[in-house]
């Protein structure tokens, strides 16, 4: 997808040019070397996408575009701090390779950043910006304190993981999209059908990458292989799995939860997942968001011709190996 590569790199060229103080440099490297590891940048390229789709060719929405990378990545360093996580596509996380307490201070310091951003536009739209993305921003640490929550709870329904993914992770897709539609002065229907389809499809993206974690290429996908089975977390295929166990299963399930020997955890639980079909579960409910994502796009009041890039995101997002 050669369009999606101009916009990543063009999202890198602008991250390259951020410039924040270099003082104190216990506070700023971290920023930067995060900010240089790379990802996909799916969420600023969705505020260009959805501006583009409105006819919206204005060098400006490239900040509301930072705005949204500049804080998912702040979330990202406090969620790897709060999960104790090793890797960051492929590399060592802030709090390994400094300490927890330079990790939090960073990522506050990219939040406020993000702010800095997302004001730098006109006045008529200044409102509606900041009341979409502070909605989101709420929305996020409600999803991610829902996520914690769930390592206590052992009554964690489908429903729960769904509206947790929704708002931990689907939110910021929605509101990267809204912003793009907000800055191109689009109708309030049309705005909320993009924002409905953002929030859809991150909540495919949200399963598709708990399917992933399990059975990725350990060599592409930049993160542990297996790291939610180590660290119990209640993904859609664990609750799925621990649903449809019969009892033999579930013993084993139980056992596994205090397994310090992560390679056999992960095997096992694996192949737990594999003799109760959860992934084909998974991948049914997936493609069922997808659906449901896709009704709203077509509901937009723009060309087909318009919606083709973001028609080509999709795609892309819903059949990635990493």
């Amino acid at each position: 997808m050669r369009e999606l590569k101009n916009l990543q790199d063009k999202i890198e060229q602008e991250l390259g040019q951020l410039q924040a103080s270099n003082n104190p440099a216990s506070l700023y490297e971290p920023i930067h070397y995060f900010l240089s590891i790379g990802g996909k940048r799916i969420r600023p390229i969705l505020v260009l996408l959805a501006a583009r789709m409105f006819n919206n060719q204005k060098a400006s929405v490239i900040n509301q575009a930072l705005a949204v990378e500049l804080f998912h990545n702040f979330t990202l360093i406090h969620d790897d701090i709060m999960d104790k996580a090793p890797l960051r596509r492929g590399l060592a996380t802030i709090h390994e390779k400094w300490n927890d307490s330079q990790g939090i201070l960073s990522g506050d310091v990219l939040l406020i950043v993000s702010y800095q951003y997302l004001m730098k536009t006109d006045a008529n739209h200044f409102g509606a910006l900041f009341t979409a993305f502070n909605k989101m921003a709420v929305e996020v640490c409600e999803g991610q304190q829902m996520d914690m929550d769930f390592e206590h709870r052992h009554d964690v329904q489908i429903d729960d993981y769904i509206e947790m993914i929704r708002l931990k992770t689907s939110v910021l897709l929605g509101c990267a999209l809204e912003l793009g539609a907000i800055v191109s002065d689009a109708s309030e229907q049309d705005r909320k059908h993009l924002y409905e389809f953002g929030v859809n499809i991150g909540i495919a993206f949200q399963i598709q990458d708990d399917i992933l974690d399990v059975y990725a290429d350990a060599s592409k996908f930049g993160k542990q292989v297996g790291g939610d089975i180590i660290s119990n977390k209640k993904t859609f295929l664990y609750l799925k799995a621990r649903e449809h166990a019969n009892a033999e299963q579930q013993a084993r399930f139980e056992t596994q939860l205090s397994n310090s020997d992560f390679v056999e955890k992960v095997a096992v639980v694996r192949d737990l997942y594999d003799a109760l079909h959860v992934r084909q579960m998974a991948e049914e409910t997936m493609n069922h968001y997808y659906e449901i994502a896709m009704k709203h796009l077509n509901s937009i009041q723009v060309s087909e011709e318009n919606k083709l890039e973001l028609l080509a995101l999709a795609d892309y997002l819903m059949n990635r190996d990493v």
